[in-house]
């Protein structure tokens, strides 16, 4: 069983360019910014190129930045004091981050290039990546254990029919979702550079494969969907936090950290398992 499973995560990994990941990353982006006064620009360009940086890097930054109006800029932010064009987004300088999480909910094609140069981008991209990976592989928990409850799978973004078991899918998903991350935190892209962490995703599997079927076989028939989701859930959350780190900081988290991690997401993830599964089930009632 376990030979069968590397062979298909073997299989559906060819499927998996890491090339294509790389050029989304390093797409050319430009950011004009506009505000009421030049000590105004120069606090923008502050947040988006801090001190801190190198010479180098905080050049780099600022490059991407055009102070003013421009009409062939990726996007737009104005100061919040200002009126802005309907396609523009507003940053309020006492809390600039707002605007950073708006622009990536808005703007989810620009979200690496972005995290790639800008510094204040990086964490909520790398944030909103394992969030969306964990709730992708929850759902797709739920559904493999009821596939009458939806005819089509379309809203997951991998041809589901592919895969002969959420192994499978859950491992490559996370091994995605690494991807991912390195490409956010200006890392190097791809299955040799990331080998460590792809070894250990797909080592780690089997552990959470067994865990979701002692807790699904210990519950009344339907009983154990909530708590297989939630470990889809929890494993992928813990597992993507300890990359984030890891790549921002050069070491991921300790046995007893990626513990606690996994404790806390895993409460989190029975309230995400429970409304998808609500979610689901409104679909085939309606």
């Amino acid at each position: 069983m376990a030979l069968e499973v590397l062979r298909q995560v073997k299989r559906a990994l060819s499927d998996l360019n890491p090339k294509d990941l790389r050029q989304s990353a390093e797409r050319p982006v430009r950011v004009g910014i506009v505000a009421a006064s030049q000590e105004s620009l120069g606090q923008m360009e502050t947040y988006f190129a801090p001190p801190h940086f190198s010479r180098q890097r905080r050049a780099e930054a600022v490059q991407l930045l055009v102070r003013g109006s421009c009409s062939n800029c990726d996007i737009e932010i104005y100061e919040s004091s200002l009126l802005r064009p309907a396609h523009a987004f507003s940053m309020d300088l006492e809390a600039p981050d707002d605007c950073v999480r708006r622009i990536i909910r808005a703007r989810e094609d620009l979200m690496l290039p972005l995290a790639r140069r800008l510094d204040p981008f990086r964490k909520p991209v790398s944030h909103h990546i394992i969030r969306a990976v964990a709730k992708e592989n929850a759902l797709f928990s739920l559904v493999t254990a009821l596939p009458d409850v939806v005819p089509s799978l379309v809203s997951l973004p991998w041809a589901v029919g592919e895969f002969t078991s959420d192994t499978v899918f859950l491992t490559v998903n996370q091994i995605r979702m690494a991807l991912q991350l390195a490409a956010a935190s200006d890392r190097p892209i791809g299955y040799r550079e990331q080998r460590n962490e792809i070894g250990s995703l797909i080592a780690g599997a089997f552990g959470w494969r067994a865990l979701a079927r002692e807790l699904a076989g210990k519950l009344p028939f339907g009983g154990g969907l909530i708590p297989k989701a939630a470990i889809a859930w929890a494993a992928t959350y813990a597992i993507g936090h300890s990359l984030e780190r890891l790549f921002r900081l050069g070491y991921g988290f300790t046995r007893e950290e990626r513990k606690a991690a996994y404790e806390e997401a895993y409460e989190h993830g029975r309230q995400i398992a429970g409304m998808l599964l609500d979610g689901l089930r409104h679909r085939k009632a309606v």
